[in-house]
C-alpha cells in the first residue's frame, strides 16, 4: 500500500490517488478530542475507541497521532488489533472489549493488553489458562444483554478478586439506547447507570475494588454529561461524526469529520436524450447530458443502496449527482453543469471541497444504516 502525508494540511492519504483513496485531517481529529474532553467532569480520561481499524480511519495512523497529542488510553475489539498496535508503536492502556479465547493469554501479557473478561465463566477461564498475572476489566451487562455479567451475581462477581492470576483493575458496561431521545429509552439508560454504580458500590462494600470505571461511549458523555466514572470511550464522535444526523447537536457539539472520501475521473462521454446509464437502465437523460465514470464502488465499501438515491458529490466545489446504478469498482455522476470537468480530476464522495462539506451521517442515512457502519466498511483496494 502507498501512503503520502502532507504535514503541511496535516492530511494523511491511505490510498494513491490515481483510483480512490481516504485523507484523514489530523487538525480535526485534534479538534473533536479538545472538543469531547472539554465534556469531561476532572478525573475522567479519555479512552479512543480504534476498532474495526479505528472505524475504517485506520488504526495505526489515527492511534499513533493520538498518542502524539496525549492520549494514552485505547480501546480495540480483538486481541490481534491490540498487538498490531503494540508493534506500530503505539503507547499507553490497550483494552481489548471483545471476547478473547483463553488459550491466547500469552498473547496478552506478551504485548501489555488489558482483557475484557465477558463473564464470570471467562474470567475463570482466563485464570485457569494465564502463566502470568493479566490484567483484566470486568463486564457488567446492565441490559443490553450481549457480554457481561448480570448485577445480580454479585457474590460470584466478588469471588473473582481472589482468583490467583486476574488483576482487575477495571469494570465497565454499555449504554445501548443513550442516542435516544424516547422517554422509555431515556428511563433505561437512567436505570443502567443506577445499576451500574450500585454494583460498584455493593462490590466495595464487599472489601472488592472494581477499579476505573467507565460505562459512557459518545452518546453517553452528550447525553448523560458528569457522571463520576474513570474514563470515557469515544468513539463514532471522535471521528467528527454522529451515527446519524444530529443538526441541533452540532450546533452545540461542532463536530469535524476526519475522513475525506474521493476518486477519480476515468472517462467524460455525452449523453443523448433518451439514453440510459449503468445496469438496469434505471437512469435514462431527459436532455443532452455530460456524464463522468469515478473509479470507486461498492467492492471499496461505499452501499449498493445509494443507487438512485439522488446522492450529492462534490467536483470542483459543485455538487452533482450519482446517476444510476453504482458498479463494483465504478460509478457515474452528471457534470454537465461542470464543464471545466476533466480525466484524472478528484470527485468528492465524503469531505470538503470548496464551501460544501458531505458528512458521513447523512450519506448513512440515504444508505439505509449508521454512520458507524458506513466508515467501517470503506475498504479501499490499491488501485
Amino acid at each position: 500500500m502507498i501512503t503520502k502525508i502532507n504535514s503541511d494540511a496535516m492530511i494523511f492519504r491511505l490510498l494513491p490517488e490515481r483510483r480512490a483513496w481516504k485523507e484523514l485531517n489530523f487538525e480535526n481529529l485534534e479538534w473533536n478530542v479538545k472538543l469531547l474532553k472539554s465534556r469531561l467532569p476532572q478525573g475522567c480520561e479519555f479512552m479512543a475507541v480504534v476498532k474495526a481499524n479505528a472505524y475504517g480511519h485506520g488504526a495505526v495512523p489515527v492511534s499513533s497521532y493520538l498518542n502524539k497529542i496525549g492520549v494514552t488510553a485505547f480501546a480495540v475489539a480483538t486481541a490481534r488489533e491490540g498487538v498490531e498496535l503494540r508493534r506500530q508503536g503505539v503507547r499507553g492502556e490497550i483494552l481489548v472489549l471483545g471476547y478473547t479465547p483463553p488459550r491466547e493469554t500469552s498473547l496478552l501479557t506478551a504485548y501489555d493488553l488489558i482483557q475484557t473478561a465477558a463473564d464470570c465463566s471467562h474470567a475463570r477461564a482466563l485464570n485457569d489458562a494465564a502463566f502470568v498475572p493479566l490484567r483484566v476489566h470486568l463486564k457488567l451487562d446492565t441490559g443490553m444483554h450481549r457480554l457481561g455479567e448480570r448485577p445480580e451475581h454479585i457474590e460470584d462477581l466478588a469471588r473473582l478478586f481472589s482468583l490467583p492470576k486476574l488483576r482487575i483493575c477495571g469494570m465497565f458496561s454499555h449504554l445501548c439506547v443513550a442516542d435516544s431521545r424516547e422517554p422509555g429509552d431515556k428511563a433505561f439508560t437512567l436505570e443502567q447507570i443506577r445499576s451500574f454504580f450500585e454494583t460498584a458500590e455493593q462490590l466495595r462494600l464487599l472489601g472488592c475494588d472494581p477499579g476505573k470505571l467507565h460505562l459512557q461511549s459518545s452518546y453517553g458523555v452528550l447525553n448523560y454529561p458528569g457522571l463520576p466514572l474513570s474514563y470515557a470511550r469515544f468513539g463514532i464522535a471522535m471521528y467528527g461524526a454522529f451515527s446519524q444526523p444530529e443538526p441541533e447537536l452540532l450546533k452545540t457539539c461542532p463536530l469535524k469529520p476526519v475522513l475525506s472520501l474521493r476518486a477519480g475521473i476515468s472517462l467524460i462521454k455525452e449523453l443523448s436524450p433518451g439514453e440510459s446509464v449503468s445496469y438496469g437502465r434505471n437512469f435514462r437523460a431527459d436532455r443532452p447530458m455530460r456524464i463522468a465514470a469515478v473509479t470507486i464502488g461498492y467492492a471499496d465499501g461505499l452501499p449498493r443502496s445509494l443507487s438512485n438515491r439522488d446522492v450529492p458529490v462534490l467536483l470542483h466545489g459543485k455538487e452533482t449527482r450519482i446517476l444510476g446504478n453504482i458498479c463494483m469498482d465504478q460509478l457515474l455522476i452528471d457534470v454537465t453543469h461542470i464543464p471545466e470537468a476533466r480525466t484524472g480530476d478528484a470527485v468528492t464522495l465524503l469531505g470538503t471541497d470548496g464551501s460544501r462539506t458531505l458528512r458521513a451521517e447523512d450519506l448513512a442515512l440515504k444508505a439505509g444504516t449508521i454512520a458507524n457502519e458506513l466508515l467501517c466498511r470503506l475498504s479501499l483496494r490499491e488501485g
